[in-house]
């Protein structure tokens, strides 16, 4: 039997077994199609001790997520879960751990996987994404492993996510627009597209997402837009276009 998992986790439990995929996205796979299929690895972590109530905001934990490389050929500076496609025979769960494993050295064995949530279709690429949820129960150190693809790692409170000051509307040349949060020491980088989208849905689920300005728009840096088509209207994840 797995350890319990903490008070402030519990939702999120709830939630993976509930929450379907019309809730998450307006894409999903047409019938007949056979989309290539990938996984990232939706960390949770603990900030502080367990709190004693699970609705206490300041303590609902984090997540672990990377920034792409801004050298990179495609999506520069790309703020997502680790993740990347399956390899023949893997399952999500196997390819979302071992991933995270290449890319930041997070240990699968430091992992407690608790669920995962429906699968996703990124139009663009024609990428089938699970994301696989995650408690970093036996917490270790992370590292950029991959210094080519990652340029940094980000330890993003949930608080500060829901902190209305962090949320903007992001707006890609194209005129799509879509949630976005501002993370980082300075709040200077731009968390959106995919991966902004599964954060911004799934908290609204949990009935976690206050009211913020959706009027306050931010353009895509000029650095994230090297390499990105300018036709999309959600960007893929971490490593889906290699």
């Amino acid at each position: 039997m797995s350890p319990a998992l903490p008070g402030w986790l519990a939702p999120v439990v709830e939630a993976a077994s509930t929450i379907t995929v019309h809730e998450l996205t307006h894409f999903v796979p047409p019938e007949g199609t056979d989309p290539r299929r990938g996984a990232v690895l939706m960390v949770f972590a603990d900030r502080d001790a367990d709190p004693a109530s699970p609705d206490d905001l300041a303590h609902r934990g984090e997540l672990l997520l990377t920034e792409r490389n801004h050298h990179m050929r495609s999506h520069p500076g790309q703020v997502s879960f680790p993740g990347g496609r399956l390899d023949p025979g893997e399952t999500p769960r196997e390819a979302a751990l071992r991933e995270a494993h290449e890319e930041i050295g997070l240990q699968p064995a430091e992992v407690q996987v608790f669920g995962e949530l429906p699968e996703l279709w990124l139009p663009p690429s024609n990428f089938a994404v699970t994301p696989v949820l995650g408690y970093w129960r036996d917490r270790g150190q992370v590292r950029i492993e991959s210094p080519d693809e990652v340029h940094e790692i980000h330890h993003v409170a949930i608080a500060d996510l829901l902190d209305a000051d962090n949320r903007v509307s992001v707006r890609h040349p194209s005129g799509w627009t879509g949630p976005g949060f501002l993370i980082g020491p300075d709040r200077d980088v731009v968390l959106w597209g995919f991966t902004a989208g599964i954060i911004a849905r799934l908290f609204s689920y949990l009935g976690w997402d206050g009211d913020w300005d959706r009027a306050r728009v931010r353009d895509l840096p000029d650095h994230m837009l090297q390499g990105v088509p300018r036709n999309t209207d959600l960007a893929p994840n971490t490593k889906l276009e290699e």
